[in-house]
């Protein structure tokens, strides 16, 4: 039997859901009947809208689609105005003010305490200055990711043009609205491995194959891949190669492939990761050629894996940080955005920095950071001594540069621990108190709040996983801890070593750890190779956990909240539901 997913979906999805969307704003969040908020909230998320968590009823989070990260000249300082005019909640963070923007590890943009009331304006902004939610959740495609300075920075094969295609041929494309799961896509034709293709549902890679004598460039496709719950799989080569003027046609084949043998009875199941399990890559291969695609597929060609750098836990940063020289000689300078989150005046400054040095244009990484592009070399030092980059450095201490976290219970209805201020805190503590190695200068820890893996914890040095213990006889929040993880040449997910650790002894669980890895260390080895030299019981022993001068400020129960940092944060302090205004609207009994 269909879920009840799929039932919500057969009666109203796709572009249909924006006549409802405008229909309930206009009227009010009363109006969206108590029975079938489920129903509506799910059918929401194809237009980039989540509901928030409990205590938060009336706010929605709101996710807007850039296609591999690009903001054109003028977009940025539009995001920064919604954020100040309408993403400001009842309660304030105090790390990152009342009004702020998120960067996402899809190379997304997310908004917070968005009312419903408010949506048509918010859509009629975006629409106007090119940007769209459209598809940005959902069971469709989702946005699209790679290297974000496609087009710009050297390349083996130029995916931008690609990336476009896909975007405009699939985004609203109503024989694609509706598949099982999500869709997640990666185009990348940079030889560093910055699309990580390894994770998405699709990808596209950059390859090349002898043609009569001539080098033909394009992609391998691999297919399966992803993070989410326990079940992390490693996307699967299909011996198929796409030359670039093809790769929308063969997008729409395997993208109908899955619409049609999806699972839609046990949307645990529905990812296309488990039909490439049930399947196989030979199979998937074969129905894809006989089934959806009128044309000779080609074999696989020749990787370009030996050289990716991205994520691979080697001396090369990977993470498009600092001052980079573009194909056309003009420069772009990544900044480091601690966790992802820019407040809404800093993001303003930021698009007036991309409008005085560069092109106005801003681009975002699959590590929650921004880059200026098109600095011509003679502007450079001017851009690098204005005063936001103090603060948003391009040459950012390991722990900073390698800090990743999902939203966690401040919004998130599915994670279990507070994660984006605990994060900066774990940051900020392990710069002042502990030493690396030497030679050691990147150092991923990603916090995700639950399995659904939203900071993609597998792919790091230091996973972090949400969950709960209890400490001295008191329910805390904890974490998991893996380790090992990454991508690159030799992709490998963390091994989950330590279990339910406390918070506060988390952080001298990393500097024992550390100081393990330090004298046990065989010459230069990297953190990777470390971990992958010790056997299951060894890195069991690797964990440590301890009281430091670490403070937690968030050991009780966050998940319990309204909201973690509010003065009075149980859930009978909530002000929500509210209306339009932001009031509060009285129970229908009072």
């Amino acid at each position: 039997m269909p879920t009840d997913v799929e039932r919500w979906k057969s009666e109203v999805y796709g572009n249909e859901i924006r006549e409802h969307l405008y229909q309930f704003a206009e009227d009010g969040w009363e109006s969206i009947p108590d029975d079938e908020h489920d129903a509506w909230f799910e059918r929401f998320k194809w237009w980039g809208l989540y509901h928030q968590r409990n205590g938060q009823e009336s706010y929605f989070m709101m996710r807007i689609g850039t296609p591999n990260g690009v903001l054109e000249p003028g977009q940025t300082e539009v995001v920064a105005e919604i954020a100040k005019e309408y993403a400001s909640g009842p309660a304030e963070n105090p790390e990152f003010g009342d009004a702020y923007v998120d960067w996402t590890t899809r190379q997304s943009i997310q908004l917070h305490w968005i009312k419903l009331e408010d949506i048509p304006e918010i859509f009629e902004k975006l629409e106007a200055n090119g940007l769209s939610t459209q598809q940005a959740c959902g069971d469709s495609w989702r946005n699209i990711v790679g290297n974000p300075m496609a087009g710009k920075a050297p390349e083996f094969v130029d995916a931008w043009p690609v990336i476009q295609e896909l975007n405009e041929r699939f985004k609203g494309n109503e024989d694609h609205s509706n598949l099982p799961r999500k869709w997640k896509v990666s185009v990348t034709g940079a030889p560093d491995g910055s699309g990580q293709g390894d994770i998405n549902d699709l990808a596209f890679e950059p390859a090349y194959k002898e043609v009569d004598g001539e080098e033909v460039r394009g992609f391998n496709v691999r297919v399966g891949g992803g993070l989410s719950r326990n079940e992390p799989r490693l996307a699967r080569e299909l011996d198929v190669f796409t030359r670039p003027e093809n790769a929308a046609d063969v997008a729409a084949g395997i993208s109908a492939l899955f619409r049609e043998h999806g699972d839609r009875e046990n949307r645990y199941n529905a990812r296309v990761k488990f039909l490439m399990d049930e399947w196989g890559p030979e199979k998937f291969r074969n129905t894809l050629q006989e089934e959806f695609v009128d044309f000779e597929l080609e074999t696989a060609g020749t990787d370009l894996r030996e050289q990716y750098t991205y994520n691979a836990g080697g001396e090369e940063h990977g993470d498009l940080i600092g001052v980079h020289e573009q194909a056309d000689g003009n420069y772009y300078v990544g900044l480091n955005v601690l966790v992802g989150r820019m407040g809404a005046d800093d993001t303003l400054e930021l698009a007036e920095l991309a409008e005085k040095y560069g092109s106005g244009e801003i681009r975002i990484s699959q590590r929650q950071n921004v880059m200026i592009t098109d600095v011509p070399e003679e502007d450079l030092d001017d851009l690098l001594e204005e005063d936001l980059l103090e603060h948003y450095s391009p040459d950012p201490h390991p722990f900073m540069r390698g800090s990743v976290a999902c939203t966690g219970t401040e919004f998130c209805s599915l994670s279990i621990v507070e994660t984006k201020n605990r994060q900066v805190r774990f940051a900020r503590w392990l710069k002042q108190n502990v030493e690396l190695p030497d030679g050691v200068e990147d150092f991923h820890i990603h916090l995700s709040g639950c399995t659904a893996s939203c900071a993609q914890p597998q792919i790091a040095d230091i996973s972090l996983r949400g969950m709960k213990t209890r400490k001295d006889g008191e329910p805390v929040e904890a974490l998991d801890i893996g380790l090992g993880g990454g991508l690159g040449e030799d992709p490998h997910f963390a091994e989950w070593v330590g279990q339910r650790v406390p918070v506060d002894e988390v952080p001298g669980a990393i500097k024992n750890l550390l100081a393990s890895f330090e004298d046990q260390r065989e010459g230069d080895e990297t953190f990777r190779t470390f971990i992958a030299r010790q056997d299951e019981e060894e890195l069991e022993d690797l964990i440590e956990p301890e009281e430091t001068s670490y403070e937690d400020p968030y050991m009780h129960n966050t998940k319990m909240t309204w909201y973690p940092y509010a003065d009075e944060d149980d859930m009978d302090a909530s002000p929500a539901p509210t209306d339009g205004e932001g009031n509060p609207i009285a129970p229908a009994d009072d």
